[in-house]
């Protein structure tokens, strides 16, 4: 047999395995509110391709490929359980288990490492949580894209309706026009019928409310049977306490926003301070996508380095607020031509990091240039540490991080050496660390960090919003922080 042969033969030997995995990835999410992960990425609703490419990608972060040959054994081990609402990790389990010496069976180990999910351990399974979109814009769609494919068993959060101005004929039809079909994030996983009699956009089977009004005032959400919501404002409108208060309307409990709130609004990154969020507290803010993709490397950097100083240096992509041509603009520069030119604009990313992060004592300055790209950004992370270290160290600590601290679904590590910004469009991490473009000299680090500033954000504004519904479920196997 050639080695083509023997390369073939592998293949489908472990494309077989792989699709025997997804009837058992499925039920586990549909009755028991199960999400299984491999290193951090979902394997649910994923194809035979995507779940071995995934199994792949560990080459980059851990060195080695991971088969599923090694992880369905673990799979099969968690359909035995009595497990209730939980993340649980086949990569973390694989890589524990081969570092175990106790001589324990594939299935004493994960009996084991989730027993906090199982038996008397195990989380009751939430009522629905209704969820309102106000704005249904680029981030907002998204949004909407995430809540549809983590309805999952009908527990947890359910996108009951979004509110938007009237548009004129066919309105409705032209909104989930643009669910369906995405130039950048591509098309919707699933079907998209319309009602326009009702006013509603059915989505795998979501029937979601369009409302039209033009103030929040103007809503009361009870009459449309939507009880103790969240309401997301994607338009951001109002950015304060006494703005954003005014969405606390009938039906209406908590209120999110997916913008740098002001005042005295918390702005929270999920991963970092979200344990802060009081449970009376009824409006917050996610920040910005820029704030999401610095702060949890700094926090990483503070915990192990000591931060001094830094400087933050995003390289944007051009967003709905630039003008397609050169026309009046508020802002200064941002009236010129957004697909044609590099444009130097202001962030307040710099300032947002001393509401997420309190306790560093370090003054962080930053600016941002908008360029000719739609979607992705990359941010130069330039920092003075209060010990000397060397790139392999920072390299390896920050590889680490993203495997198996807490952080891990926020900080993601390539090591890719021809990677670009296209590459990272749909990554579900706040940032990604750039490995070849890591830059350390003696106290002096320089971190890039590639961010899809729209799919991933609204990744971690969809985090948040499940943690303070009650919905987000813990993670295992736990990791050592």
């Amino acid at each position: 047999m050639t080695v083509n042969d023997d390369s073939f033969t592998n293949w489908k030997i472990r494309e077989e395995i792989a699709e025997s995995m997804i009837p058992l990835i499925g039920k586990l999410h549909r009755e028991r509110d199960v999400t299984v992960l491999l290193h951090s990425r979902s394997l649910v609703n994923k194809s035979v391709v995507s779940i071995l490419k995934t199994h792949r990608f560990a080459r980059q972060i851990a060195g080695a490929e991971l088969s599923v040959t090694e992880t369905m054994p673990f799979l099969q081990a968690l359909t035995a359980l009595d497990l209730g609402p939980a993340q649980i990790d086949l990569g973390l389990l694989a890589g524990m288990y081969k570092a175990d010496d106790r001589g324990l069976s594939v299935a004493e180990f994960t009996a084991e490492a989730v027993a906090g999910a199982t038996g008397a351990n195990k989380i009751e399974r939430r009522e629905p949580r209704d969820v309102v979109l106000y704005g249904f814009g680029r981030i907002g769609r998204l949004v909407a894209r995430l809540l549809i494919e983590k309805a999952g068993s009908g527990n947890g959060l359910r996108l009951r309706a979004i509110v938007v101005r009237g548009g004129g004929a066919q309105d409705i039809v032209k909104r989930a026009s643009l669910l369906r079909r995405d130039s950048i994030h591509g098309q919707f996983q699933g079907t998209i019928t319309v009602d326009e009699d009702t006013s509603t956009i059915v989505a795998n089977g979501n029937a979601i409310k369009v409302i039209y009004a033009d103030d929040p005032s103007a809503v009361d959400y009870t009459e449309y049977g939507i009880r103790d919501a969240i309401l997301i404002d994607n338009t951001g409108k109002w950015r304060d306490r006494e703005g954003l208060s005014k969405h606390l309307r009938p039906g209406i409990e908590k209120v999110v926003l997916t913008a740098p709130g002001k005042g005295d609004v918390p702005n929270i990154v999920h991963g970092v301070n979200h344990d802060t969020v009081k449970p009376d507290e009824q409006i917050l803010s996610c920040a910005s996508c820029t704030t999401n993709a610095i702060v949890p490397p700094l926090k990483a950097m503070d915990d192990e380095y000591g931060v001094l100083r830094g400087h933050v240096e995003t390289v944007h992509s051009f967003t709905n607020d630039q003008n397609l041509l050169d026309n009046y603009h508020k802002s200064e520069r941002r009236g010129r031509s957004a697909p044609l030119n590099m444009v130097i604009t202001e962030t307040g990313a710099a300032s947002a990091v001393a509401k997420a992060l309190p306790d560093l004592k370090a003054k962080i300055s930053g600016s941002s240039i908008r360029v000719p790209v739609p979607d992705v950004s990359i941010a130069i992370l330039n920092l003075q540490l209060s010990r000397e270290t060397t790139r392999d160290e920072v390299h390896n600590y920050l590889r680490e991080v993203s495997l198996t601290s807490p952080l891990r679904r926020q900080i993601d590590f390539t090591t890719a050496p021809d990677a670009v910004s296209s590459d990272f469009i749909g990554s579900r991490h706040a940032s990604i660390v750039d490995a070849g473009a890591l830059k350390v000299d003696g106290d002096n680090a320089i971190l890039y960090l590639w961010y899809d500033n729209e799919f991933g954000y609204s990744c971690q504004v969809v985090r948040v919003v499940q943690h303070v519904s009650g919905v987000e479920y813990p993670t295992f196997p736990a990791t050592a922080v």
